[in-house]
């Protein structure tokens, strides 16, 4: 089933909605029916049958008081005797009263009683009672065979009262039956709709919205794996067509700046590729006109020194000077073109060996500083000896050089993150300002004026380019209290997965 394109999501979730709540009002109105009338049956059952079942009981008990009462004052001929009779006519007007009030009087048989009762006290019991009083002149007694004739009568009419009482508790009781039925049944077919309903309503909603929201995220993961050349076409509703529309035009967007960037790309590495060349040539060609300046300022300072006048020994210490930080200049600029360009066969690299011949370059210094370096053991890496060795000569000098009023505290550590070593190389020295975090990785920039410390600016600018070209990257971490501590990455030899373990050097 497709949706057609013009119709939005949200109407469609609209209808169906509606449909659940007109599915919902007709299950609860049914429902709230279905239990009134259970609740009906079973109030008329309980509130009034059984009631009136007990009064009507109540009502030929009080009639048998009665006839009791005058059998016994008859042949007592004491008052005593006559109280069920008085109070029996009493409680035959209540339950006769009651049975009415709880059901009517269903065929007239309660009128019929109390008429027959009056008649038989009339006619029997009244004139009975005169005739047996002591000390009265006696006149007629009632009529036994009357009297029993009647009261035969209203025994045959209680029990038709019973009966009919037990007819309407037995009709009741159908219905009461019949509504628990309705109600179960009601719940059953609500139940079974409601499921085929909602069932139908998910696969409808799964077809029409769900499955082409998972088709156009299927086109866009395999256009977001790399392949922009892949076109997306999906059905649905409005929006996820107009959705779908927007991926593509992003899609040809990408696919035309790709175009541009590889474009660019290219010049970049062919300017870049010319850079390094001519920074290569440069240091190098500059290399043997350098030596000669330097030599000969050194072999006028030698051999002219202290002859000339104040100034031009002065002069000449500046040539010399300046030709020897040239020199040193263009060594390191020629190590820094030289990086990647002449690429070597890489080895697997201890660097704790590699790290104590670092250490052991600096001895001099470390023992003059009064320095102490604590280490990790170090894991093996996959790289170039010379340039991983230039990277901790580097941050190590820094540390050396770029020290505090107290000694030196010079801390090497490492951390397995995931595929890479994370190396960390901290100091107590003077610190670094967190706002110069990515200067100082940029070649010939320095903090400090070249008077104050020694340096070219090319030697973090050489971590920077070293450990990129191993697959890795080295920043300044900025949330130390105090020092400078640099972090770098290199990724793991996978069979090499030692546990460093504190040594003190």
């Amino acid at each position: 089933m497709k949706l057609p394109q013009s119709m939005p999501a949200s109407r469609l979730l609209a209808g169906i909605v509606a449909v659940l709540l007109v599915m919902t009002a007709v299950v609860i109105s049914s429902t709230v029916i279905a239990l009134d009338s259970l609740g009906g049956a079973r109030a008329r059952q309980v509130d009034q049958i059984e009631p009136a079942a007990r009064r009507a009981n109540d009502l030929s008990r009080a009639l048998l008081d009665q006839e009791t009462g005058v059998r016994g004052f008859v042949l007592t001929t004491q008052d005593d005797f006559l109280t069920p009779y008085l109070e029996g006519q009493k409680a035959e007007e209540e339950a006769a009263r009651d049975v009415r009030a709880l059901i009517g009087d269903p065929g007239g048989r309660v009128a019929l009683i109390e008429d027959l009762a009056r008649q038989w006290r009339a006619e029997y019991a009244t004139l009975t009672i005169t005739a047996a009083r002591p000390g009265l002149t006696p006149g007629p007694g009632g009529d036994i065979e009357r009297g029993k004739v009647l009261f035969d009568q209203i025994r045959t009419e209680l029990t038709g009262l019973r009966g009919d009482i037990q007819e309407l508790g037995q009709q009741t009781r159908e219905e009461l039956r019949h509504a628990a039925s309705v109600v179960l049944w009601l719940v059953i077919g609500m139940g079974v709709l409601l499921v085929a309903v909602i069932g139908g309503l998910s696969l409808l909603l799964y077809r029409l919205l769900i499955a082409p929201l998972a088709e156009l995220a299927d086109h866009t993961r395999q256009v977001a794996s790399g392949d922009f050349e892949h076109e997306i076409d999906v059905d649905g509703p409005r929006e996820t067509v107009q959705l779908g529309e927007d991926v593509n035009a992003m899609r040809r967007r990408i696919v035309q700046e790709l175009a541009t960037l590889e474009t660019a790309k290219t010049e970049l590495q062919r300017s870049n590729s010319e850079l390094e060349q001519f920074a290569y040539v440069a240091s190098h060609d500059l290399q043997e006109p350098l030596r000669k300046v330097a030599s000969f300022c050194q072999l006028l300072q030698r051999r002219y020194g202290g002859q000339l006048d104040e100034r031009a020994d002065q002069y000449i210490g500046f040539a010399v000077d300046g030709a020897k930080r040239m020199q040193v200049l263009i060594n390191d600029l020629l190590a820094f073109s030289r990086v990647g360009r002449m690429a070597r066969e890489q080895t697997l690299v201890d660097l704790n060996v590699l790290v104590q011949q670092v250490l052991d370059s600096y001895s001099d210094r470390v023992e003059e500083t009064g320095a102490r370096v604590e280490i990790v053991d170090l894991p093996s890496v996959r790289g170039e000896a010379s340039l991983l060795s230039a990277v901790f000569q580097n941050l190590i000098s820094n540390a050396l050089k770029f020290k505090g009023t107290e000694a030196p505290v010079i801390t090497l550590g490492v951390e397995r993150d995931d595929e890479m070593w994370k190396f960390t190389v901290g100091d107590n020295g003077i610190g670094i300002e967190p706002e110069y975090a990515d200067r100082i990785f940029v070649i010939f920039q320095r903090l400090h004026p070249k008077d104050a410390y020694p340096g070219t600016g090319i030697g973090l600018a050489m971590c920077r380019k070293i450990v990129e070209y191993h697959g890795g990257t080295i920043w300044l971490k900025t949330d130390v209290d105090s020092g400078t501590t640099f972090e770098f990455t290199l990724p793991v030899v996978p069979e090499l997965v030692a546990q460093p373990e504190e040594v003190h050097v």
